[in-house]
């Protein structure tokens, strides 16, 4: 579960720390006293984009911190899985997510470097976040099939279903490829054939390019170079009027063994003199050998410049590189080899699409058969928990019809509702009012609640459009589902907020001319003026605090349990 939350300089918040508790938290505060930045801010750490305008005014970077208690084994699986290991001492994960003004940003899981997107891969193991934006998400028909699926436990079937139905499309292009009319054919063909001869007649070789380059920079630069060489070999071997290093160092040599019959100790620098002399002959017979291949051969320059503009060329139609062209080369073997046996290939590719289909349309089928299972029982347990939301002649139904193959199987799903007796099931879209979807919504997850293995659900302001004893069962619901699991939920109703076990206050203030947003916990006494305000406004009487006891008395909430 979410234990601690810490924030600093996101937008209206400098800094703020809130330490969740188990079960039902709820959080209340004015319009605009940064409700929305603690949304915001768990958002960024589940890794969803983190916009460098959320950054205070003022301050060089935004921070976020979140630690997770008591991880559920499908997110400790998967942050095995992301080469993460969770915190020893007490098998938690802790996520930071940083951001300066100019965009940039880091992140860390359990204090190791992580990126992005692997903070979005291990979100959804760790929060679910609901708000008004999912509950109109409703409106929307693909997204039942997730349901029902999800409901039925059906992702791993639907899996093997797309892996056939993808063999399948691809066999149908691999057809369709081959069944281009005769013309089409011909002139392909012929466009390959000249492809294919260009190259071939090109003799591309591996590596030529940068040895005609070398021979082109020779070329360019064969004055210096001889003159480098000329000028090296004078000092070698010297002139008439000056021995040079040769003769210079050999007479050196000649002196030091001269001089080492009477002191021996020179005689092994006299043979160091004498093999340097040598090697210094050596080389002079090399730059006379480089000075004869320096010869400038205009014709051969002539043969490297078109040889490397007709590389050039090839290159622009057909790769950059040598290894790219003879890639291209093979492909269009290939696929003229392909064209020229089409009709074995057609012959064979039709047997194959024939075995896809059927494993396809077999594989359909059961997935049909079981969403169908699914959508009795699912239709019935969310009628039940729609009743108890006060929408007591709620009539909700699944329509499943038969549709072409695609990738989710051959059925188009809709949930079709009607909210008063005697009006037949439609669309949601059509009917449902926005209150309605919110409690739709939370049935829907309530239901789901079975299938889902986060720790962690974050309600925010699903309560909008509802209110009197609506609100009060959405509430009820709330806690009845933060018994297995921790809920946050942001509201602005009393008759939800009575009902959490822990309640902050998110209070705006402003100072020196700078906004300040503060997170409180409230005790029993707070809570009672928090419940006054939502419910009568900025003034606050006797009657408001007594009915505010009273609603928290109800909800079993009192001053030792705060």
């Amino acid at each position: 579960m979410l234990s601690q939350l810490y924030i600093e300089n996101i937008a209206v918040i400098e800094k703020a720390e809130i330490r969740f508790q188990p079960g039902f938290n709820a959080l209340t505060g004015e319009t605009g006293a940064g409700k929305s930045m603690i949304i915001d801010a768990i958002n960024a750490i589940l890794g969803e984009r983190m916009s460098k305008g959320l950054v205070r005014t003022g301050a060089r970077t935004a921070f976020v911190s979140a630690l997770f208690t008591d991880a559920g084994e499908e997110a400790a699986r998967k942050l095995r899985e992301l080469g993460y290991e969770l915190q020893e001492e007490d098998n938690s994960i802790l996520i930071q997510r940083e951001i300066s003004q100019e965009g940039k940003g880091s992140c860390r899981i359990c204090g190791r470097p992580a990126t992005v997107s692997t903070l979005k891969e291990l979100g959804p193991f760790l929060i679910h976040i609901h708000g008004q934006h999912e509950s109109y998400h409703l409106l929307s028909p693909e997204l039942h099939m997730e349901y029902l699926d999800r409901m039925g436990g059906l992702e791993p079937l639907l899996s093997q279903y797309r892996r056939a139905f993808s063999e399948v499309k691809r066999i149908r292009r691999e057809i369709n490829h081959c069944n281009m009319d005769e013309e089409q054919k011909a002139r392909r063909m012929d466009l390959l054939r000249y492809q294919i001869s260009e190259l071939e007649d090109a003799q591309i070789r591996v590596g030529e390019q940068e040895e005609l380059f070398r021979k082109k920079a020779v070329y360019a630069n064969s004055k210096r170079i001889a003159a480098s060489v000329s000028e090296a070999k004078g000092i070698l071997d010297g002139s008439e009027d000056n021995p040079g290093v040769l003769a210079a160092l050999s007479a050196a040599a000649d002196s030091l063994m001269d001089a080492q019959r009477y002191l021996p100790a020179l005689r092994p620098l006299a043979e160091r003199l004498r093999s340097a002399a040598y090697d210094l002959e050596d080389c002079s017979g090399e730059l006379r050998s480089a000075t004869a291949q320096l010869e400038y051969d205009p014709e051969d320059q002539e043969r490297v410049e078109e040889r490397l503009d007709t590389l050039y060329r090839l290159g622009l139609k057909y790769g950059e590189s040598e290894e790219a062209m003879l890639g291209y080369l093979e492909k269009c073997r290939a696929e003229l080899r392909g064209i020229e046996l089409s009709d074995e290939n057609i012959e064979r590719l039709t047997e194959e699409f024939a075995v896809a289909r059927d494993e396809s349309i077999r594989l359909a089928k059961e997935l049909s058969a079981k969403r169908a299972e699914t959508a009795s029982d699912f239709t019935a347990r969310v009628k039940a928990e729609l009743r108890f939301l006060d929408m007591p002649n709620a009539d909700f139904q699944v329509e499943q019809e038969r549709c072409p193959l695609n990738d989710y199987g051959c059925d188009r799903i809709q949930f079709l509702i009607s909210a008063n007796a005697g009006e037949p099931p439609r669309p949601i879209a059509k009917i449902a009012s926005g209150g309605e979807l919110s409690r739709i919504m939370l049935a829907i997850k309530t239901v789901l609640a079975g299938r889902d293995e986060t720790d962690t659900l974050i309600f925010d302001e699903v309560d909008t459009g509802i209110s009197g004893s609506a609100a009060r069962k959405v509430g009820l619901k709330l806690r009845e589902v933060s018994e297995h699991r921790q809920v946050i939920c942001v509201t602005h109703l009393a008759q939800i907020a009575c009902l959490a076990g822990c309640h902050f206050f998110i209070q705006k203030q402003v100072r020196d001319n700078r906004t300040f947003t503060q997170v409180t916990r409230l005790d029993f006494e707070g809570r009672k003026r928090e419940l006054a305000r939502i419910m009568g406004g900025a003034e606050i009487t006797p009657l408001m605090l007594e009915n505010a006891q009273e609603m928290l008395k109800t909800a079993g909430i009192f001053p030792e349990t705060t």
